[in-house]
């Protein structure tokens, strides 16, 4: 007979329970999309009134094309356009908010996010000119604590906003990360990469308080993991070695399934895919990263599509 092993389980996957699946951007909310402000708390209320254990949400990170979060420029990075802009207004980084006169019951990402980029924009000016001293040296600690991926990321923002998509056309000094050329990005571009580290803060900041308000009334949160990263991202751009690309960063392979009663052609995803043997020599280091960086913003992960860890289709990039 085979022997009974006794697993240990997680003590919020111990007791049966319930909850909801819902994206923060499907709240209702009066800048033209949910946020993490007071939308989040009154739906935070209902999930306690209802019973409920559970608040699971799609990834927090970014949107990428397609405003999917599953193309995300980063897989550490919180969305800039769930950063409540009340709680700017409160800190007094930024003036009052006019009504902007969004549809309550459509969110129109292409009106929403240069509306809100413009409003953190100016708080981060404002916070620029007057913040204190407090102030500047929480966002100095949040910014030395996760320099492993931020710094990436704020570079790679501004190298975008700059060069547009994708990263492999960028002037090659900066395409290949040649230490001078990033060196003087950083020299130019002081306020701009600040600006994408003040945003980053202010979403911890929210976020984390979120979540304890969460837990105050007993719901816990379920986060997601999207088991492929976008070609264009941060997570690639500095870690080509990671990823099955040619000489001069695309795709050799793609990912994406095989032909199924689904689909009868399969599905094409186009995320590049990994190189398991070189992350296997750094023991899977990323991994560790990403995953140790989720659990300290939820308290469950769900692992989106995790039989890629065992087998995963590969389609040659220039294949449809």
């Amino acid at each position: 007979m085979r022997e009974h092993v006794n697993t240990p389980v997680h003590p919020l996957l111990a007791r049966r329970a319930s909850g909801v699946l819902l994206h923060i951007t499907s709240l209702p909310g009066r800048y033209g999309s949910g946020d993490l402000g007071a939308s989040a708390r009154h739906f935070l209320d209902w999930l306690a009134r209802a019973g409920q254990t559970f608040w699971q949400i799609l990834p927090l990170t970014p949107p990428g094309a397609g405003h999917s979060p599953y193309q995300s420029p980063s897989a550490f990075a919180g969305n800039p356009w769930l950063v409540d802009l009340d709680d700017l207004v409160a800190c007094g980084w930024l003036a009052p908010q006019d009504d902007p006169g969004f549809d309550a019951h459509h969110c129109e990402f292409e009106r929403v996010i240069p509306y809100r980029l413009a409003a953190l924009t100016a708080a981060w000016n404002s916070f620029v000119e007057k913040s204190t001293d407090e102030d500047k040296a929480a966002l100095t600690e949040f910014t030395q604590r996760h320099a492993a991926w931020l710094d990436d990321y704020a570079m790679f923002m501004v190298l975008e906003d700059r060069h547009g998509a994708p990263w492999t056309e960028w002037p090659a000094a900066l395409a290949s990360r040649d230490a001078h050329a990033l060196r003087q990005l950083q020299a130019q571009e002081a306020h701009a990469l600040g600006f994408w580290r003040f945003v980053q803060w202010r979403f911890d900041v929210q976020w984390q308080g979120l979540r304890r308000d969460a837990h105050a009334r007993g719901i816990h949160i379920i986060g997601d993991v999207p088991i492929f990263v976008a070609h264009h991202s941060a997570d690639v751009w500095a870690n080509t070695d990671q990823f099955l690309l040619d000489t001069h960063g695309e795709p050799l392979f793609v990912a994406g399934v095989p032909p199924d009663y689904f689909s009868s052609t399969g599905q094409r995803w186009g995320n590049p895919l990994y190189r398991w043997d070189v992350m296997a020599r750094s023991g899977y280091r990323w991994w560790k990263q990403r995953m140790a960086h989720l659990l300290s913003q939820v308290d469950l992960a769900r692992l989106d599509h995790f039989r890629g860890f065992e087998t995963y289709w590969e389609i040659p990039a220039d294949e449809p």
